[in-house]
């Protein structure tokens, strides 16, 4: 009879069918096996661990390689649109030159010729000066009278040209001595109109039908001084009369003279009267 401590296990393993013993054996090694790789894979993760924190701690490693960044496209920026504003070039002394702007003509930069409006003014200078005429003459602002080349005209039957053609400035001044006076008008005419002057000066003198017998109006001299010069003369009655007419670029001057002068001594005067035009145009 069995003991009776084991009674109770006996009577509840009594009925139990037990494994074949070769299966309980082939269980118990894949248990040991199973059990063997765990704690293998344990280890190897100890392990690993360690390792890294090695690397880590150790300053003369290589830190672990960084993946490459992602590198977007440079879109290049335009170049800018060059202005047409004038802007400031060294030239070869080091001083800042002008640079041409769009429409510009290329003769206007670095003080080339070019084509300017006419100035509203007429300076002094341009006028006769004391030193131009003989000794005793005194300078005078006091020019009234008719005197002008356009009163000519009243000693012609026939219509005469005007002489202020597109005028945009006018300078006069006036030389008195003894006996003797020298009126002299500038005028500065716009574009060409200051040829299209002579031109009708010439036609007036050439042009004219007297009104009476006696009456004259011609060309005394040409091509005095300047860019053209004539000495205009006229008779009325007996009275003769004189007028020097010289253009200089754009401004012509009119001079009403001594009514004996000869084309010797206009032609003497008006090289001195176109040399002070040049005082008043760039043509010079």
């Amino acid at each position: 009879m069995p003991d009776p401590i084991f009674s109770d296990l006996y009577q509840d393993t009594e009925h139990l069918i037990w494994a074949p013993t070769e299966q309980v054996r082939r269980r118990g090694r894949e248990r040991a096996r199973r059990t063997q790789l765990a704690a293998g894979l344990a280890a190897a993760v100890a392990v690993a661990v360690v390792a890294t924190g090695v690397v880590l701690a150790r300053p003369d490693a290589a830190p672990p390689p960084v993946p490459p960044a992602t590198v977007e496209p440079i879109t290049p920026t335009p170049a800018p649109t060059p202005s047409s504003t004038p802007s400031a070039e060294p030239s070869a002394s080091g001083t800042p030159t002008p640079s041409r702007t769009a429409g510009e003509p290329v003769a206007s930069i670095g003080g080339g010729p070019t084509s300017r409006p006419p100035s509203r003014t007429i300076p002094a200078a341009a006028t006769l000066q004391l030193a131009d005429l003989p000794a005793g003459f005194r300078m005078s602002t006091d020019t009234d009278g008719d005197w002008s080349l356009q009163t000519v005209s009243m000693l012609c039957a026939n219509p005469a040209p005007a002489l202020d053609v597109n005028q945009v400035a006018i300078r006069e001044v006036a030389f008195h001595a003894s006996g003797d006076s020298v009126v002299q008008r500038i005028t500065r005419h716009s574009g060409t109109s200051a040829a299209e002057v002579m031109r009708r000066v010439r036609r007036l003198a050439t042009d004219c039908e007297p009104n009476r017998p006696g009456d004259s109006v011609s060309i005394l001299a040409d091509s005095l001084g300047g860019d053209d010069g004539l000495l205009v003369g006229s008779e009325s009655e007996g009275t003769p009369a004189r007028w020097l007419v010289v253009r200089q670029g754009d401004l012509v001057t009119q001079l009403f003279v001594d009514r004996q002068t000869t084309p010797t001594e206009a032609r003497r005067l008006a090289r001195s009267v176109a040399n002070r035009l040049c005082a008043g145009t760039d043509t010079c």
